[in-house]
Formats: C-alpha cells, structure tokens, sequence
C-alpha cells in the first residue's frame, strides 16, 4: 500500500514539482495526456548518452555493444512487466504508430471489401482514425458499439460497453474488433478478458486488438490472460519518455505479416532484384531506433515494478474516491463516466456550470492554470463519443502516483475560484493579474 509517506518520498523522485506556476507549488493533473519523469528515468537516459551512446545491433566494439544490451534489456523488461515473451514486444514511437502497423500490415491484407471492423463508440481518435481509413479505402463495414446511457446518467453505473449490443455487432464477416482497455474520457475500465472471451465464441477467426495506452500505467496488466492478438500502449503516460511506444503482437501472427517500414536493421539479406526480412521483432524495427528513449522505458519499468502495480491502483482508487466526492459537491460540476471508483482509472471528465450557463471548458483550465492547477481541455481525442453524449468539448482532471488528496483539494479550491469568476454576470471577468476571457467565446474555435 502506498501511503501518505511514501507519495511525499515518490514526489520527491520528480524534479519537475520543485518548480511554482504562476506563484503558486505546481499541481500537475493532466497525466491522462502525459505523465512526468522521475529522476531514475533522466539519469538513466543521461548515463547512457554519456557513457554507451553507440547505435544497436552494428558492430562488435564495446560501445555499440554496451547499447545493445541496454536496448534489448530494455524489450526484456517491458516484456516481463506486461507477462508476454520478449520477441513479441516491437518498439515504435507511440500508441498511435503501433495501432497503424496493424492497420497498414496485417489489416491492408487481410480486410477486404465486406468484411467488418467493430469498434466502441469511445476510442481515442488513434484507434478510430486508422480503422475509419482503412474501411474506406478497402470498401470495409465500420461498426460502432455504443456505451450505455442510463436514466440521468451520462454512463451506465457500471462503466460497461452495451454488452448486448457488443454481441449483436460480431458476425461472421467481422474480421477485426478493436477497443480501448481504458477510456481516457470516461475513465471506463472495459472488462478485456471477458469481451476477448465474447468474440472467440462468436467469431473464432476475428482478430482482437486491444488500446492500452491508459491501462498499462494504472493497473496491473498480463496481456497474456486478456486473450487478444495485438496490444499497443505507450512510453510517456508510465513515466518513460516521449516517442516510444509498444505493439505486442502474437509471434505467430507478426511472422506473416509484412514489414511496415523498409530500411536498415529489418533486413536479413539485401540483393539487387530482392530482399529478406529480419525476424521478429526486429523486422518492423527499421533504422536507427529510438535507443534512449527505450532505455528510459526500462528505467520506468523497473520504477513502477519496484512500487508495485497493485499498490498503483490502490492509491489511484484511494485519491479517485476521494476526488469523486469532493467534485460532487461543487455546485453546478456534472461528472462524466461511472461513480464507483473501482471501475474506473484515475480520469475525470467534467463540465461546470456558473449562473445557468456551461463554462468553456478552456476557461476553466486557464483559471486553474492562474493558480498552479494543470489540467487537459478540450475534445481529448474523442469528438465521436462526445458527440455521442451530445456534449462538446469537456475538463478533465486525470491523476496518478505523486497526486496527493491535497492536489485535489487545490483543484477544488480552483472550480471555487471558477465558479466565482463566472458568477459575476459582466461580458468580461478579470482573472490572473489582469487577463481577460469572455463568457460569449466559443471553446470549438480554440485549439484542442
């Protein structure tokens, strides 16, 4: 268990919070879109760009053979920590690189005009966009299973797809169903294994592909119980760097599948008239990788081992409670998502409303952000579920392991200060040494 101690000693591994925002300690609640790095991750990264900088897999001298042992220590680690064999794990930039390897190698030959790709309502734009494509160009069926809107709630209580609908939409022509483990709006946490376990019975030959990015960093994670054939998650939002990511993938589905990329290091044997691919993984591992930056993932891996994935989701479940409770009593604040804090990860979605009307969700976190509170505005990469809910774009506080129950008392100490500034009645309300919105402005119109 991690406990009121251990999260001051885990904040102090960030040297980011030694920093103030506009006067004030900084509250960082935007780890939905990224989290922040410890100092074991920087120092990591800076010994080996110091002492072993060499390129991988060229070579015999020490340096490059140094590196080569970080990196694929690096896959090692990784491969552990989700319980899946070390040549199935593929590094790529990010979540939304993996889900298009699927997409342009196994799903432009394998998905023809016809054929059905099911997805939920709730996907991240990098897991809807590909597929979205794709089912255009190969004359592909999209299929959208919705989330259940129960009577005044904006989600059924618990969290959970339409089940019924989730059936209804598996047919003998699906081919893939692709669907989020964590909604990074709703904070849903979908139930994988059993609906992994639904399209096995309905459609044995469907291929599964599960989006990670939000589970991987908040809860314990064995892709090889889950039951599907491709699961893609992601470097920054677990404490590791931008611009590495992962796609695991059955070994004995990523065997046939072409490469994604062409180039240096996926190649066996190059002739004039021919070519021959590298095994997996390094076959769609094309150039020079990102060696620093996958090095930094296996410094994070061995941080949050160290911590305990249990213990992770234990604490998020302790501060979600905790912060479900105070947000629903601030006057006018409307939560998004399932209330038991237990089938959700730490994302709360919300919109406020002052004197009758919605406050843009922008404004609220330019507020927050006038007193040292970092959040995410916007359409989070969801406009299609938010359309769904017929909302716009929303707020969203998202949390993770150096939050802290006074880290939500200072965001509700700014919705107070929100609410204050909207309450006022005038066009304009005076906030943050002199700067000025406008209550008429319209949130669509800004950058998201």
């Amino acid at each position: 268990m991690i406990g009121v101690k251990d999260i001051k000693k885990i904040k102090g591994d960030f040297p980011i919070f030694a920093r103030k925002v506009n006067g004030r300690p900084l509250v960082y609640l935007d780890n939905a879109a990224t989290s922040q790095k410890p100092k074991q991750v920087v120092e990591a990264i800076s010994k080996f760009l110091t002492s072993s900088n060499a390129n991988v897999h060229r070579g015999v001298h020490t340096l490059t053979t140094e590196a080569t042992d970080l990196y694929e220590g690096a896959r090692q680690k990784v491969a552990d920590f989700v319980g899946v064999k070390k040549d199935e794990i593929i590094f790529v930039r990010n979540a939304d690189e993996a889900i298009n390897l699927v997409a342009y190698s196994w799903g432009r030959v394998n998905i023809s005009e016809g054929d059905e790709i099911v997805l939920t309502i709730a996907e991240h734009h990098a897991n809807f966009v590909p597929w979205q494509q794709l089912a255009l160009e190969n004359g592909a069926v999209l299929k959208i299973v919705p989330v259940r809107q129960a009577q005044g709630k904006l989600v059924d209580e618990n969290g959970e797809l339409d089940i019924d609908a989730f059936k209804g939409a598996i047919t003998s022509k699906t081919k893939l169903v692709s669907l989020f483990h964590v909604s990074n709006v709703l904070g849903t946490i979908n139930d994988v294994n059993r609906l992994s376990g639904i399209v096995h019975r309905l459609n044995p030959k469907a291929k599964i592909l599960v989006d990670g990015a939000q589970a991987v960093p908040h809860l314990p994670v064995d892709i090889s119980r889950i039951g599907c054939d491709f699961y893609a998650f992601t470097g920054h939002k677990m404490l590791g760097p931008s611009g590495i990511g992962v796609l695991w993938g059955k070994k004995q589905i990523l065997d046939l599948m072409p490469p994604f990329n062409f180039g240096g290091d996926m190649i066996s044997r190059v002739r004039i008239d021919k070519s021959e691919w590298n095994e997996v993984p390094w076959k769609f591992e094309a150039g020079t990788p990102n060696i620093e930056g996958t090095i930094g993932l296996g410094a994070a891996v061995d941080y949050l081992s160290n911590l305990g994935m249990e213990n992770v989701r234990r604490h998020e479940i302790e501060l979600t409670s905790y912060a479900l409770d105070k947000l629903s009593k601030v006057e006018g604040l409307a939560i998004l998502g399932p209330l038991d804090p237990k089938k959700r990860c730490g994302v709360i979605s919300f919109k406020l409303l002052a004197s009758g009307r919605e406050i843009p969700p922008h404004d609220i976190a330019s507020i927050l952000d006038s007193v040292g509170v970092e959040i995410r505005s916007g359409f989070l990469c969801a406009e299609p579920l938010l359309e769904y809910l017929g909302e716009g774009p929303v707020a969203r506080a998202s949390f993770y392991i150096y939050n802290t129950k006074d880290d939500v008392d200072r965001l509700i100490e700014g919705l107070l200060k929100v609410r204050k500034v909207f309450g006022k009645g005038s066009e304009y309300s005076e906030y943050s040494e002199g700067r000025k919105i406008r209550k008429s402005d319209k949130s669509e119109n800004l950058t998201l």
